[in-house]
């Protein structure tokens, strides 16, 4: 059966969020020194803290169960927008090294028009 193109954003979006969330999980310290900063207790927490949220909502996007999948969807556009704010705020008050501010709201952007599209089967 040939996927829409919501369900196929729905999917790459999952993935997204599984890699990226079990990276968090798993290698913390190698997240932090890919956006500038250096490793400690705080950002181990952090990426833990943020990367099992991260998969979980994940398997939700790719759950057999409608129901769940359909509200995984709903909730991934605000997700992902406060998300990319957070990305583009850390950016601007210099936060972040520019080039690590740029790949990190560029990431969050690409999830928030993943996030419309999975969500254009719904409406």
């Amino acid at each position: 059966m040939a996927r829409s193109h919501a369900d196929r954003a729905r999917v790459w979006l999952a993935g997204i969020r599984i890699l990226n969330g079990a990276l968090g999980i798993v290698a913390p310290s190698w997240l932090t020194r890919r956006v500038g900063g250096q490793p400690s207790a705080a950002t181990t927490y952090a990426f833990h803290l943020f990367g099992i949220r991260t998969v979980l909502i994940g398997a939700d996007l790719l759950s057999r169960d409608r129901d769940v999948r359909d509200q995984a969807v709903r909730e991934a556009f605000p997700i992902h927008a406060s998300d990319t704010a957070t990305c583009l705020m850390l950016t601007l008050w210099r936060r972040v090294t520019p080039r690590a501010g740029v790949m990190l709201t560029a990431i969050s952007a690409m999830n928030v028009v993943l996030a419309l599209k999975a969500r254009t089967r719904q409406t």
